[in-house]
């Protein structure tokens, strides 16, 4: 098998021919006003707008970056669709009721028009009413009524006190307690007897004893009389207060009906509900005459209409777009009063609305991971948008000592919700709530890419073209665009794609328009400003590459760049921070001997291998068992480890790595130290896909650098990655130089051939390879291995009743 030829130098890094661009700078390209590479997300999402079928709500699903915000709010404002039939919604007091406001439903903007009437009729009812009732003509027809019970009154109690003279009895009052009574005594030359004073009058002689037998034997006679009397004297004092109260009501609902019958008038027609609300006021104020109310109560404070929601613009759709989506914002709520003895109830005129009821109608747009962030809010916004009814402050949600005590009428509610969010989010929801693939319907998915072709690039310039004319940037040349298309081409990483994360390009782009501004307010945006400002947003991110490459140079963490050692070979690994993804060499190391252990993964065995990681390392043991083809059992201990790696690791990016230092280890043959490689592996011996292959062959070359490059080393990757690079000038260069190279292969054998320059052989038809060959060696050596395991008696007598012990 032939060593693999090192990669051309223009096959590392993609250059954006900037003559074939139609424009010398910005100014002459048109700024684009559409979204670039986001067709299908666009018609996706117009069709969520468009379509009024019940549930086709969107999700709107991408990366941070690809102006999935910025296009859902651009695309609503620009479609600014006719609302249809829109509603104002208000809330009164429920007299029948009072812990369930209801709710008027009314046409756009009569809502402050209602609440106008209704505040005019309750100033009515507090300020004019008072002086009507005791007008002239009902204080005539008050006094006719109470003249005629007095007269009443008057025959009554005429004959009882002309028998009561002649009895010589009178009526005084008498104090018992509290109370004063009335009582029946003697009547003594025109004077009332007490008892102790008519028992002194006895003993004088001025009063003989039949006298007194007389007054005695008819005092409870008139007694009796009198509270037949006093019963019909009552009796005739309720009627007449009855006849009284009934002048009054009838008055004053005459009064109050034809206050109220422009509030009917005008609004019962659009909701009847409003005839009974004003029905309802009028029976109060009716029920509540001649009731005195508490001090500093004013009974006419519920005598009001709580506009919680009014149409300002009823010819197009509602568009809300709710930054801070908690339980409150999205609902509402009904603010409760506090006193030193805890909270005081809430009435209708402390409900307010929320994002949810603004968009009555239209579109409420949100981030899905601050709905998520809310504890509780996107519970009640599947259950509002599965049932439409929206309410406000559910009891369930309510702590207890803070609870709101009313419970308002539902409102009905049809609102579009597009919920803006990445991959994660989007799978999440789908499996862990059912109402979620019920309730949104409808998918947009944004592209994080675009094809990286002429057209593309254009669509960069158009993007620039925006914010510099948005922005007054400097205009940027065609040099600067075809830049930042290749940043755009080395941020995606993939074979003929560019990001589509605008907003990465422009943060790009604006500190290049700031370094061209400090040589000179005339100055174009050239290439060298792009390429400086990646070079410094990278510098201000790069401490910790910085202090890894000191500590490789400082030998703290050994990595070997020249010679040959066996079963050791250097890794590469990726870290992210921040913004910023940097690679680096991993030292892999390897030792084997006969044993029955088997390949021992140490990151595993000290809880440092994540999933991905184990996986590979299973796979390995597949890839050795399938090239070694081995006709006996493979008998031996092997042990793997990442050399001064104290954190996780996870990924199989080394899986490769890791296969050639366990032949290297096998074989006895060494592996050299100024090649690295990463690559996935599969149980076939093919070398896999893996990411951040830019960053892991610029971590190699920088510190192959600090260490001193050999002239000969260089990279491996998988060949399906070839198409990915986009490595930096300088690598580039020094590959260009023959100072470094990178390998591109497609089987583990061809990455071996790299590393040891042997022929690693190819099996014949009974899986053995050629003699002398490397994998012939390992061949050999795994035979050994198991012969020596086989040193027991009883051992190689088991081995023989299985078939796998060799013939003596």
């Amino acid at each position: 098998m032939p060593t693999p030829d090192p990669l051309a130098p223009e096959a590392l890094r993609w250059r954006c021919d900037a003559t074939e661009l139609e424009f010398e700078t910005t100014v002459e390209v048109p700024p684009m006003i559409g979204f670039a590479g986001q067709d299908a997300a666009i018609e996706a999402l117009r069709f969520g707008i468009e379509c009024d079928a019940p549930e086709q709500n969107v999700f709107v699903r991408g990366l941070t970056g690809t102006g999935r915000m910025s296009i859902v709010r651009r695309l609503l404002d620009e479609m600014r669709l006719d609302c249809g039939t829109a509603h104002d919604f208000a809330y009164v007091h429920d007299f029948k009721a009072p812990d369930r406001p209801s709710l008027l439903r009314l046409p756009a903007g009569h809502g402050r028009l209602l609440r106008r009437e209704v505040r005019r009729l309750a100033q009515f009812v507090r300020e004019d009413l008072p002086k009507l009732l005791t007008g002239e003509a009902i204080e005539s027809r008050r006094q006719t009524i109470e003249a005629a019970s007095a007269k009443r009154v008057q025959e009554i109690t005429q004959p009882f006190d002309a028998a009561l003279r002649e009895a010589g009895l009178t009526m005084v009052q008498q104090n018992q307690g509290q109370t004063a009574q009335t009582a029946i005594v003697p009547l003594f030359d025109g004077k009332p007897l007490g008892s102790a004073e008519m028992n002194a009058l006895v003993a004088e002689g001025k009063l003989d004893d039949a006298r007194v037998e007389e007054w005695r034997t008819k005092v409870p006679e008139f007694a009796k009389r009198l509270s037949d009397v006093s019963r019909e004297i009552q009796h005739l004092r309720v009627e007449t207060g009855r006849e009284l109260l009934g002048l009054m009501e009838g008055a004053a609902r005459e009064l109050l009906e034809e206050a109220a019958a422009p509030v009917v008038q005008g609004f019962a027609a659009a909701e009847p509900a409003v005839e009974t609300f004003v029905a309802s006021l009028v029976d109060d104020v009716v029920e509540g005459l001649g009731v005195a109310s508490p001090a500093g109560v004013d009974p006419t404070a519920l005598y009001d209409v709580n506009v919680v929601h009014s149409v300002e613009d009823a010819s197009h759709t509602p568009v809300v777009v709710e930054t801070t989506p908690s339980l409150i914002k999205l609902l509402g709520s009904v603010e409760t009063g506090w006193t030193p003895q805890g909270p005081v109830r809430g009435d209708f005129r402390n409900i307010s609305a929320g994002s949810l009821l603004r968009a009555n109608g239209g579109y409420l747009v949100l981030e899905a991971r601050d709905l998520l962030n809310e504890p509780g809010a996107w519970r009640v916004l599947v259950r509002t948008l599965r049932t439409k009814q929206l309410e406000i402050v559910p009891q369930e949600l309510s702590v207890p000592y803070l609870r709101a005590t009313i419970k308002p009428e539902p409102i009905p509610l049809r609102v579009r919700v597009i919920l803006v969010g990445d991959a994660g989010v989007f799978h999440m929801l789908d499996q862990a709530d059912p109402d979620f693939g019920h309730l949104f319907k409808v998918l947009a998915d944004f592209e994080s890419e675009i094809p990286r072709a002429l057209d593309g690039v254009r669509q960069y310039a158009g993007v620039v073209a925006r914010i510099a004319e948005e922005e007054r940037l400097a205009p940027f040349d065609r040099d600067a665009i075809a830049a930042l298309a290749e940043h755009g081409a080395r941020i995606v990483a993939r074979k003929g794609k560019m990001t589509a994360r605008f907003a990465r390009i422009a943060d790009i782009a604006r500190e290049a328009a700031y370094l061209a501004g400090k040589r000179g307010a005339d100055a174009l945006v050239g290439r060298s400003d792009v390429e400086d400002t990646v070079h410094r947003t990278k510098a201000r991110a790069n401490l910790a590459s910085r202090r890894f490459q000191a500590m490789i140079a400082g030998r703290t963490i050994v990595i070997e760049t020249t010679g040959r050692v066996v079963g050791q070979v250097n890794g590469l690994a990726v870290i992210q921070a921040g913004m910023l993804t940097y690679g680096f060499p991993a030292r892999i190391t390897a030792t084997i001997a006969p044993g029955h252990a088997g390949i021992i993964d140490i990151e595993a065995g000290a809880s440092l291998s994540g999933r991905i990681h184990t996986k590979g390392f299973h796979i390995l043991g597949g890839l050795l068992r399938h090239i070694l083809r081995s006709d006996h059992a493979l008998a031996f201990s092997a042990s793997l480890a990442f050399e001064q790696s104290y954190g996780g690791i996870d990924g199989d990016s080394a899986s490769g790595a890791e296969m050639c230092c366990l032949l290297s280890a096998l074989t006895g043959i060494p592996l050299r130290q100024d090649v690295a490689i990463t690559g996935a592996i599969d149980q076939h011996g093919r070398i896999q896909a893996i990411g951040g292959v830019n960053e892991k062959i610029e971590g190699f070359y920088d510190a192959a650098v600090e260490l001193g490059l050999s002239g000969e080393g260089g990279v491996i990757v998988p060949s399906s990655n070839a198409g990915d690079l986009m490595l930096r000038p300088d690598v580039v260069e020094a590959c260009a130089e023959g100072r470094f190279h990178v390998w591109a292969v497609d089987t583990v054998q061809e990455a071996l051939a790299v590393f040891t320059g042997c022929e690693v052989g190819v099996p014949d038809g009974d899986g053995r390879y050629p003699e002398g060959t490397l994998l012939g060696i390992a061949q050999e050596r795994a035979r050994h291995f198991w012969e020596t395991s086989l040193t027991s008696p009883a051992a190689y007598a088991r081995a023989r009743e299985g078939g796998d012990a060799p013939e003596a």
